[in-house]
């Protein structure tokens, strides 16, 4: 099912396009859904807006069609197929310019609103419906028309800069060729040097006399149209990356540890350091149990066994060869946990007989 906020996204991200609709000019964007569509027009005075939903489309499909009987899904398809092509700048195509001459277009403007009235086939049977759009809030305004704009100026100027400093790099580049002897063997190639504000007063000066010329002009062609929608679409993203941070970041601080959940709650890092004092001094009191007993055995069994080695090496006491090896108990601290009943194992019974 489609809802507001999707329509919102998806007429957003598309871009203006210039229309001809019976003689008059005008500067459309048209989403169709499944279900819904949403129409702007503008003559660059005025911008108006129409959504319309499917259960509203059926009504005014009954109202102006008495004698059509057709479901409210068929009525909607044909009616996307008829007006968007021509809504949406592609009569260039010639499935849309075959659809065009199916259809005709008629714009009446009174009071505050624009109805544009179309008129076609549906198997077979006449098939009117009007566009009945009303001036669009300011807020629509801005966000599809006035704000893009203003962002595509921005980054044309910032390319007119550019470009101005690669001029200047490369006049720089030519006059070095022309100081280590390089000549122009085709004169007509030969351009001045160029100046950023020298060209800048003459653009203006010829360009201020048309300017009455250009606030008629309702032309959008494909590259402006193209960097429209790179512009809307990037917004589009960042907005919902936005939203999207600010989520994590909410739901991240929901819960701020205390003092108390030290207790109860350890960081993976600590815990880690936890388990590691736990088993170290398992590993110390089993040594002790292991060295009490190993009195027994001959200096030779101790070299195949590397672990009891480092084990008696690690207790920084002197090694007696016949008499009985002392590992003193290093004691527990009190703040940590004490070892589980199953590391402990039972002291061996010292064996007697095999050296004395």
């Amino acid at each position: 099912m489609e809802t507001v906020g999707h329509s919102e996204m998806a007429l957003t991200d598309l871009s203006w396009a210039p229309v001809r609709l019976e003689g008059t000019e005008l500067l459309a964007k048209a989403w169709f859904g499944d279900t819904q569509y949403r129409v702007l027009l503008s003559d660059l005075r005025c911008v108006w807006e129409e959504d319309m939903r499917a259960d509203v489309i059926a009504d005014r499909a009954q109202e102006l069609n008495k004698r059509l009987r057709a479901p409210a899904d068929a009525v909607f398809s044909h009616l996307r197929s008829v007006a968007l092509p021509l809504l949406s700048g592609q009569s260039h195509d010639t499935t849309a310019t075959a659809t065009a001459t199916a259809a005709h277009f008629t714009v009446h403007s009174h009071d505050d609103r624009l109805t544009v009235r179309l008129k076609s086939e549906l198997v077979g049977v006449p098939f009117h419906w009007e566009f009945r759009l009303r001036p669009a809030p300011v807020t629509v305004v801005c966000k599809q028309l006035v704000r893009p704009l203003l962002v595509m100026t921005r980054l044309l100027q910032r390319q007119v800069t550019d470009l101005s400093g690669l001029l200047g790099r490369k006049d720089a580049e030519i006059q070095d060729y022309k100081e280590n002897g390089a000549t122009l063997t085709r004169e007509r190639l030969l351009t001045d040097a160029f100046d950023e504000d020298r060209y800048r007063q003459n653009f203006l000066s010829q360009m201020l006399p048309q300017l009455g010329a250009l606030q008629e002009c309702v032309d959008f062609g494909p590259e402006l149209q193209a960097l429209y929608t790179a512009v809307s679409c990037s917004s589009s993203t960042q907005r919902g990356g936005g939203g999207a941070r600010k989520r994590r970041r909410s739901s991240s601080s929901a819960h701020t540890p205390t003092e108390e959940d030290d207790d109860a709650t350890l960081i993976p890092d600590q815990a880690a350091g936890a388990n590691t004092h736990m088993h170290q001094d398992a590993g110390v009191r089993d040594a002790g149990i292991r060295s009490s007993s190993s009195q027994s055995l001959t200096p030779s069994l101790l070299d195949q066994n590397p672990e009891e080695r480092g084990s008696r090496g690690a207790s920084g006491e002197p090694q007696n060869a016949e008499g009985e090896q002392t590992v003193p108990q290093m004691p527990v601290p009190s703040h940590r946990p004490a070892a589980p009943a199953a590391l402990a194992r039972p002291k061996k019974k010292k064996e007697k007989g095999l050296f004395r």
